[in-house]
């Protein structure tokens, strides 16, 4: 744990001296921050003024309220707070199945490699957007059921990527080693293999939040997404383009920030594997964990 603690904190350096991953970092940091502390704030985004509906940008509203009179940036604040849930519950259930099903895959080879990739190859076969649309119309509209739902299509990611660097660890030196000492293959999948596997899942992980986020905003769009009146960044889009005329302030908002979220993890995603393609070329990403040399 600690290594992988030094080795984030190594990235996290490397990313700060790149200023568009830098800006990238506290952008996604300044958004985070106000979503856990969102309740600590005075904002409320289930007020509603209805004598005060589309009202434009003022000293009370500074972005102006929506057609039910609730304050727009309070509402965008706490639709980041659903933004960042349903990415972080759907990078973390599709890491949770995909690693091991390419580590399984890569390592074992033969049938288990077969069933499991046919597998994978099924799901990517459905488009993102309509397997999650079918999967909520099963699972019932609900936040919960999003974030399931976009998880699930992005297991095929992780699961191609691990096998991808099993295959290409399996028969190195030290894994290797570490069966003739009598290790045994789940150990040597989990503490072996997978801790030198980190890199490229961790450039997934990025990737994947935004793809979340845009998906989810998707999902809200089309009216089958997180149910209101919870906040959502794709909800305020799809009410919003009702009043481009008259309030075209409404949509402005929450689109930016969706927008420059999504550009901040793709940002943030390209420099992690600049950074670490440099360190393997340098030889930095070739040495195993636990080697002391």
């Amino acid at each position: 744990m600690k290594k992988w603690l030094q080795a984030l904190r190594r990235n996290l350096v490397a990313l700060m001296r790149r200023p568009g991953a830098a800006l990238s970092v506290i952008f996604l940091l300044a958004i985070t921050l106000a979503a856990i502390f969102a309740d600590f704030l005075p904002l409320d985004p289930l007020r509603q003024r209805v004598a005060n509906a589309l009202m434009p940008p003022n000293g009370t509203n500074w972005f102006g309220t929506d057609e039910l009179g609730r304050d727009i940036i309070a509402r965008v604040v706490y639709g980041a707070r659903t933004s960042l849930i349903t990415a972080a519950g759907a990078v973390a259930i599709a890491a949770a199945v995909g690693v091991p099903i390419g580590l399984v895959a890569g390592f074992f080879g033969g049938w288990r490699d077969a069933v499991l990739m046919r597998f994978i190859d099924v799901l990517l076969a459905l488009p993102g957007i309509l397997f999650a649309m079918a999967m909520i119309a099963v699972l019932g509209r609900s936040q919960l059921a999003a974030l399931i739902a976009v998880g699930v299509t992005g297991i095929p990611s992780f699961a191609r990527i691990t096998r991808a660097q099993v295959l290409a660890l399996r028969k190195r030196d030290f894994v290797t080693a570490v069966e003739s000492f009598g290790g045994s293959s789940g150990y040597n999948m989990f503490r072996t293999i997978l801790p030198n596997s980190w890199s490229p899942i961790l450039v997934q992980v990025v990737v994947l939040s935004s793809v979340a986020i845009l998906l989810e905003a998707a999902l809200a769009f089309l009216g089958v997404g997180v149910p209101p009146p919870t906040p959502s960044w794709g909800e305020m889009l799809r009410t919003g383009k009702n009043y481009l005329y008259e309030a075209p302030y409404y949509a402005i908002l929450p689109g930016i920030v969706l927008t420059l979220t999504i550009l901040s993890f793709d940002t943030i995603g390209r420099a992690l594997t600049e950074i670490l393609e440099d360190r393997h070329d340098t030889g930095a990403g070739l040495k195993p964990e636990g080697s002391k040399a």
